[in-house]
């Protein structure tokens, strides 16, 4: 059978914003926190603010999805006005390139990328077929990790050179900005609806009520807690003597870089496929397997084979995290409140991106870092026992209704 026609636009378009979301990806992970370091000089309030923009922008999600839907105003509608406004920050930015601006500038920019999450959501249970929800998804995953690759390499050749011309870097993230709000204004969607209540953090109430929601959600706190709280140790891990390697900066990229982002662009396929295929629950448990597998494997081998393979399976790990984390609330939430459901979701994360880095770098020391994964990777094994029920009912769910088709026949 073949796709709607809103299946054919949204999925055009999206390509084409994946694109622009590569570029943009390369703002929040490596260039605006390089431009507060390198030509600002910032302080470390300053540089953590600017590493903090993305996770900002999940905090105030819930609240975005709220006034949205008492306005009612169209899902896309919304997201290409927070992209809009993205854009108009990065110009300002550009032609104002003093530190508070640049620093103000950066976090609000990346707040209004981040913000617009649960939206997307809405509009990928709107116009994709639950049946392709997942391979649809990845495809584009696959773009914007191209993109963020070539645009990174480039970028970060011209900014090595002409480190004073990052204004011209800021302008065109302004127009990446433009082209995103450009796809996302000709994307089919409908109003978020109105009935949920009239308060700001209505959708807390789903929490309360939905039991498989608040269950899933306390797993994935501890598993994405433990998983936030190795990813940025990586780097630190490699490149600080103390921890006794202190590799190539060409080494370090290639480990933290280009290794696992290969891996996760072949794989993205596979686990879209899957995602459509399999039971949500066992997905996420084995997810989690290769998460704990991936931080054990890092950071307790001291080898470079060892190394290289925590790479490789943080690549395999991350191509489904990013599926499984985009579109897991379509798996339980009523159609009308997927933006409601993905607004917890994001607001929670936004929450581990704060706070879980900061504790990872309080807690460790050259003396108790394999310690740390081994703890990290037990409360990734934990968050897996409290979804292994889950499956357990889900697959008596299934012989349940073989077994009503099979008397029926």
């Amino acid at each position: 059978m073949g796709q709607s026609r809103h299946t054919r636009i949204t999925y055009g378009r999206e390509l084409w914003r994946a694109l622009m979301q590569g570029v943009l990806e390369t703002a929040s992970t490596t260039f605006l926190l390089l431009i507060a370091v390198r030509w600002f000089q910032a302080g470390a309030l300053a540089k953590g603010l600017v590493a903090a923009g993305s996770s900002i922008g999940l905090l105030v999600s819930p609240l975005v999805v709220w006034h949205v839907s008492r306005q009612g105003w169209r899902s896309a509608q919304a997201a290409a006005s927070l992209a809009l406004a993205g854009a108009a920050v990065f110009l300002l930015m550009a032609l104002l390139p003093r530190e508070p601006i640049f620093i103000l500038g950066s976090v609000a920019g990346m707040t209004a990328m981040a913000a617009g999450i649960p939206l997307m959501t809405q509009i990928y249970q709107e116009n994709y077929p639950a049946a392709e929800r997942g391979k649809l998804f990845s495809r584009t995953v696959m773009v914007r990790i191209l993109a963020a690759t070539i645009f990174s390499f480039l970028a970060g050749r011209w900014l090595n050179q002409h480190l004073d011309h990052f204004p011209w870097l800021l302008i065109i993230f302004a127009l990446a900005f433009v082209v995103s709000a450009w796809c996302l204004h000709r994307m089919p969607s409908r109003p978020l609806s109105d009935e949920g209540g009239r308060h700001p953090w209505r959708a807390w109430r789903y929490v309360r009520q939905d039991r498989l929601f608040r269950y899933t959600l306390a797993a994935w706190m501890l598993m994405g807690w433990a998983n936030l709280m190795m990813w940025p140790l990586r780097v630190e891990y490699l490149a600080n003597e103390r921890f006794g390697l202190k590799l190539p900066v060409m080494t370090i990229a290639l480990l933290v870089g280009v290794i696992p982002n290969a891996v996760r662009l072949l794989m993205s396929p596979l686990w879209g496929w899957l995602f459509d295929r399999m039971n949500f629950f066992t997905l996420r448990v084995v997810l989690n397997l290769g998460f704990a597998l991936g931080i054990v494997a890092f950071f307790t081998g001291h080898t470079l084979p060892a190394l290289v393979l925590g790479a490789v399976i943080f690549g395999v790990a991350n191509a489904g995290g990013d599926v499984a984390w985009s579109l897991w609330v379509t798996k339980l939430a009523p159609p009308a409140r997927v933006a409601d459901y993905m607004s917890v979701h994001t607001f929670l994360t936004g929450v581990r991106g704060v706070l879980a880095p900061l504790t990872a770098y309080l807690l460790a020391t050259p003396d108790n870092l394999g310690w740390l994964a081994a703890g990290c990777a037990g409360l990734i094994l934990l968050a897996s026992a409290i979804l292994l029920p889950e499956v357990k009912m889900d697959r008596e769910r299934r012989k349940g209704t073989a077994l009503v088709e099979e008397v029926s026949e």
